[in-house]
């Protein structure tokens, strides 16, 4: 069997791949593809010999150890770093002390059984943990390991067959227009500038609290995104309110930060005044990030085209976009009426009945939209 490489952000590393007694066996080696060469050869020649001891298979090494070797080697250097830690501390909880190769499917389905009954309290209501959090959990734990197979500690995951809860990932909550005054107004001085900002730039909360003044370009109305959550480079237009806003925030002596505290250090958080401001402001079921839809939401009801506010968003692909098409009731209402207006312009000689119009239509003398958009056509 070859030499195999994986290309990894350290540069490739070599490992190698072989059978004994019918199983497939893998070792991590490094970044010498000769020395993995080396190590391929003597595996299969002390196979050939009989002479070959399988003690790879005994290998006693706690998840827990392994998980903080994970941790320190795959995670450290991730955006998703802490939220790994904090997935990881769970895991530990409930495998720790168990060595890897003593995990099985059925441990893994009886932490996804528990993971999903466990409460969390949140604005002082007691709600299940979501699906989409229980699925995050997992997604660790295979990446956990799937590297201790890549490095050669273990020779299965035992996450293999383990299905993922399904997931609903269409929230779209939006503010309407008056609700974005209510919230404004009940922003506190240091909140609003930021919600401000999220409203007509659709940047995320991270994004926004990272913003430090050389990110900002005024002579081109245009902020520089360095840190996105693609990894990716943005460059986010400002319309005159957000520039207005942000020339206005104080700037701190000593913080290169545009939002910070009083010591010059940005925000670590801004939930407790945000949920004051949306509970002071009678809205129900809104979190931060839904300012981000209201601002896609808007645009779209505004007649801006997708693909532009997939632009704006800094979305890579225009299938993430169209989960932010949808309209408001309210919107759809407005339309609807637009189209009564429309009709009752055509007068009775020219829109008829709609049975009327119908029938014209089928005979294809006709169509409904060119009868509403052209007012010389005669019946």
């Amino acid at each position: 069997m070859p030499v195999y490489e994986y290309k990894g952000k350290k540069g490739i590393i070599y490992y190698i791949v072989y059978s004994y007694n019918g199983r497939r066996k893998t070792e991590h080696i490094g970044k010498d593809k000769k020395l993995a060469e080396a190590v391929l050869h003597k595996r299969l020649t002390e196979i050939a010999e009989n002479r070959f001891l399988d003690i790879r298979k005994e290998r006693k090494i706690k998840f827990e150890d392994f998980a903080d070797e994970y941790l320190q080697l795959h995670s450290e250097l991730k955006r998703s770093y802490n939220t790994d830690k904090k997935i990881i501390s769970l895991l530990k909880n409930f495998l720790g002390g168990k060595y890897l190769y003593e995990i099985t499917s059925l441990d893994v389905e009886r932490f996804k059984s528990v993971r999903a009954k466990q409460a969390v309290k949140r604005a002082k209501a007691k709600k299940t943990i979501s699906p989409a959090t229980v699925n995050r959990a997992l997604a660790v734990l295979k990446s956990i390991f799937n590297k201790a197979i890549l490095w050669g500690k273990i020779e299965r995951n035992p996450c293999k067959g383990v299905e993922m809860f399904k997931e609903n990932n269409q929230r779209l909550r939006f503010l309407e227009k008056e609700e974005i005054d209510k919230l404004l107004s009940n922003c506190c001085e240091h909140l609003r500038p930021i919600v401000i900002v999220a409203l007509h730039t659709g940047m995320r909360k991270g994004e926004i609290l990272k913003l430090k003044w050389r990110d900002i370009d005024i002579k081109r109305n245009i902020i520089h995104l360095l840190d996105t959550k693609n990894g990716e480079k943005r460059e986010v237009p400002m319309n005159r309110l957000v520039q207005k806003t942000i020339i206005g925030v104080l700037k701190h002596p000593d913080s290169q930060y545009i939002f910070c505290d009083k010591d010059g250090k940005p925000y670590g958080d801004i939930k407790k005044s945000f949920f004051t401001a949306i509970n002071n402001s009678g809205i129900v079921d809104f979190h931060f990030h839904d300012l981000r839809h209201t601002f896609a939401s808007q645009l779209v009801m505004s007649g801006i085209d997708l693909n532009t506010v997939r632009e704006l968003l800094g979305h890579k692909s225009l299938e993430m976009t169209l989960r932010y098409s949808h309209l408001s009731p309210d919107h759809k209402k407005r339309a609807v009426d637009v189209l009564e207006q429309n009709l009752h312009k055509l007068g009775s000689q020219t829109a008829g009945n709609l049975q009327e119009i119908v029938s014209l239509e089928n005979n294809r003398f006709f169509t409904l939209s060119e009868l509403i958009d052209n007012k010389e056509v005669g019946i």
